[in-house]
């Protein structure tokens, strides 16, 4: 059986603060949460009751973060790309963390598994 996860891409290049970064893959992580409750309830609701696995990611830059996501819509996964409002240490409009899933592991290491953990 394939297992359910949440993936969370955030990027170095910005040189966020850790309280920057987490706030950044929270975002990342409820954004897609939403996206994936809206196409399969089933399972958002196995993930949420398996312990809501997660796997945090990086990625060097914007232009990766944004192919990343352009696959994962064009197979149809869920996902979520931040865009950063500007408020604090980052120009605005700045694309910061990308979330995918929950979903199927298998999906998600599609794209995911030459990725390093951040």
């Amino acid at each position: 059986m394939d297992e359910i996860k949440q993936a969370i891409i955030l990027r170095t290049d910005l040189e966020m603060s850790k309280g920057k970064i987490a706030a950044q893959a929270a975002h990342a992580s409820l954004m897609s949460f939403f996206e994936a409750e809206k196409r399969d309830k089933e399972v958002t609701r196995e993930w949420l009751e398996k312990g809501e696995k997660k796997i945090v990611l990086k990625v060097s830059d914007e232009d990766s973060l944004i192919k990343l996501y352009n696959a994962f819509k064009f197979k149809k996964v869920p996902c979520a790309l931040v865009t950063d409002a500007g408020l604090t240490e980052i120009p605005p409009g700045s694309k910061t963390a990308l979330g995918i899933g929950p979903w199927y592991g298998s999906a998600i290491n599609e794209f995911t598994s030459m990725l390093k953990l951040l």
